[in-house]
């Protein structure tokens, strides 16, 4: 693939309402956590990373009123871009996922249109791969930018976990944080959007996605089966060869690890399998579900807002990031992100 610029970003997460805020608290490592209106099976207060709106949106309405603003906010920053010139790929949860909104494939990109009182790009998708929704958007965006010529595409992830049938089976296999359970996550929602362009196409310094990679896990979070990282490796090495570079020109890494031992064994075994031959003595890991929560398929837009944030304020550690994402029936994802000045 050629090269994808992230030319802007735009974030609703429970610890800021723009995209320079949230990063800013994510930075400080300030935690959205708060009780939810949710009990667990024992009686006590479930926490949650709640964003916060105005008036009583909830369920879908609260879904379209945050992927809105997000994506508002992005096309602003990178004005003159128009809603209707930008093809927009809306990343949401995964088919099946236990409550999941009914219908919110076909609802959600009306919901956003009704709230933004505007007319969407008709090439406009929803792709409903969950965290790594993402990854998978920027694919089709490359192609719509190298193929059809479009000046810039938007991808815009949005998911909830705070919903009662979710909560519910989620604390049934032990997944969510409560008192009896530490290895567990706390649930939140969230909204993140970033408008991409063809790197390489405007001078100046640009945050960019050289290679991107994909694997398929057997051994996912509820399996039995002994833990490898097979499907990570697979997905690392693949974004790696793609651009082609080697973990000496990665400084830092982004995940979408949420609280649970898992995600975080589980990169520890895929970077140890992966990065033989290089010595890397500190190779930073950035989680920010720690300060917003697990937030679903928010998080891959989230990771890479977060990243151009670091890049253009000065404290990522190194031009040259690593970012990888997973869902739970075991799809796989990694990305190359690279910051340096391009000549158009």
């Amino acid at each position: 693939m050629r090269p994808v610029a992230v030319v802007s970003s735009g974030m609703r997460t429970a610890v800021g309402l723009s995209s320079p805020s949230s990063c800013a608290a994510i930075r400080c490592a300030i935690s959205g956590a708060a009780e939810t209106g949710f009990m667990d099976s024992g009686g006590e207060w479930l926490m949650g990373c709640s964003v916060p709106v105005e008036g009583e949106l909830r369920g879908l309405e609260k879904l379209a009123a945050m992927a809105a603003a997000a994506l508002s906010e992005c096309l602003v920053a990178a004005l003159p871009a128009k809603l209707k010139d930008v093809p927009v790929a809306f990343c949401v949860a995964e088919k099946g996922r236990p409550g999941r909104f009914q219908g919110l494939d076909e609802r959600l990109p009306a919901a956003v249109q009704a709230s933004l009182k505007k007319t969407l790009h008709p090439k406009s998708c929803v792709i409903a791969h969950g965290r790594t929704g993402a990854a998978h958007a920027l694919v089709w965006a490359e192609r719509l930018l190298s193929a059809d010529g479009a000046p810039f595409c938007a991808v815009v992830g949005v998911d909830t976990l705070l919903v009662g049938d979710s909560l519910r089976v989620l604390e049934q296999r032990g997944r969510l944080l409560t008192s009896v359970n530490s290895n567990g996550f706390i649930p939140g929602d969230a909204a993140a959007a970033v408008l991409v362009a063809r790197g390489g196409k405007s001078k100046g310094m640009q945050l960019t996605c050289d290679g991107i990679g994909f694997g398929t896990e057997k051994a996912t979070v509820e399996s039995e089966e002994p833990l490898r990282g097979d499907g990570l490796v697979e997905a690392v090495r693949s974004a790696l060869a793609a651009v082609p570079c080697t973990f000496e020109q990665v400084q830092y890494r982004l995940v979408d690890a949420s609280g649970e031992q898992y995600g975080l064994k589980e990169a520890q075994l895929a970077i140890g399998r992966s990065i033989r031959g290089t010595l890397k003595p500190d190779f930073p890991i950035w989680h920010p579900a720690d300060c917003i929560g697990e937030v679903g398929a928010a998080i891959g837009p989230c990771l890479l807002g977060l990243a151009l944030e670091a890049s253009r304020k000065g404290y990522a550690p190194g031009p040259g990031a690593l970012c990888h994402l997973g869902t739970d029936d075991g799809d796989r994802a990694a990305l190359i992100l690279k910051y340096g000045e391009t000549k158009a």
